[in-house]
């Protein structure tokens, strides 16, 4: 029991998947942050565009 609970501490197989599941996270994270700013300013331009279009129409 003891060698199977040493063997048990001693692997590591497990970390690296934890790893890579929080390193996915933090990109996750950060794209839905930078596609929030990026949609914020990509609205406010559509609007001066049709503000625009829409004088010239008159």
């Amino acid at each position: 029991m003891t060698k199977f609970i040493a063997k048990f501490l001693r692997d590591d197989n497990g970390a690296t998947a934890i790893e890579y599941g929080l390193i996915a996270a933090l990109v996750a994270v950060a794209a839905m942050g930078t596609i929030g700013l990026m949609g914020e300013e990509l609205d406010k331009t559509f609007l001066k565009v049709k503000d625009e279009l829409g004088g010239a129409s008159q």
